[in-house]
């Protein structure tokens, strides 16, 4: 029997709408998932026909993070080579050509609020959540959120964000300039296809250009988050975090 596939692509005239699929873990963000992602995120860029691509997940949540349950206390080696590849993930989605947009009803969570930042507009319902919890897990904010978060809600906002890990709502989303739009709970998807419609009518090669630019600084982030997150998966308080996770308990961090 054929596993599902943990993302499914389909196309609304100039638009690919990518849908993450995994609506039992709340689309947790697998490897899985991931290399799924790099595959379709690289065949679009070639694809004259597409113009925008649409970011949103089924089951009425966005992401919830990462998958929690495959990452285990990785050797040094092994979470470097985890983000090497997610990391090119990273890459085609904020420097590619194609403007992206995220549909986020319900959670955007850890790595599925990284994952929503990547995009260019993020539109979401109004009974959306945004959070970075990672220091629950003794874990620092990845994907690229240490360089797409400040630039979205300031260093002063980001730092609360990320130092306490504490749940956004839609509204609070907005007024920080987290969210671009809010659309009813239901709407996010339809929402972000007329946002993705008005950029695939924009003149491509500047949207392009505007994106490549704005992009700049990234590439540090990821290399830093490479090294430190890679060593922090090899902690003991990220093994008690991860166990506290599963068992539905508070961690007991012992800053080791």
């Amino acid at each position: 029997m054929l596993e599902a596939s943990p993302l499914h692509e389909r196309r609304e005239g100039e638009i690919a709408i990518l849908t993450l699929d995994n609506p039992a873990r709340r689309n947790a963000l697998s490897m899985a998932m991931r290399e799924r992602m790099i595959e379709a995120l690289r065949r679009l860029e070639t694809d004259a026909d597409i113009r925008a691509l649409v970011l949103t997940g089924a089951g009425g949540h966005f992401c919830a993070g990462g998958d929690i349950t495959g990452q285990g206390n990785a050797s040094l080696a092994a979470g470097r080579e985890r983000f090497r590849v997610t990391h090119e993930m990273a890459r085609l989605m904020a420097g590619g050509s194609k403007p992206i947009v995220a549909a986020v009803e319900g959670w955007a969570a850890g790595a599925g609020l990284s994952l929503a930042l990547l995009c260019d507009t993020v539109v979401a319902a109004d009974s959306a959540k945004f959070s970075a919890p990672f220091g629950k897990l003794g874990l620092v904010g990845d994907l690229g959120l240490m360089h797409t978060l400040p630039q979205r809600v300031g260093e002063g906002r980001a730092r609360q964000i990320l130092l306490y890990g504490e749940p956004v709502e839609a509204a609070q989303a907005l007024a920080i300039g987290l969210i671009d739009r809010i659309a009813p709970t239901g709407g996010a998807l339809d929402a972000a296809l007329a946002r993705a419609r008005t950029l695939a009518a924009s003149a491509p090669l500047p949207l392009a250009v505007t994106r490549r630019y704005l992009s700049r600084g990234l590439d540090a982030v990821l290399e830093w988050e490479r090294d430190m997150q890679a060593a922090l998966m090899t902690t003991e308080d990220h093994g008690e975090g991860r166990a506290a996770f599963l068992e539905k308990r508070a961690p007991r961090f012992v800053g080791r």
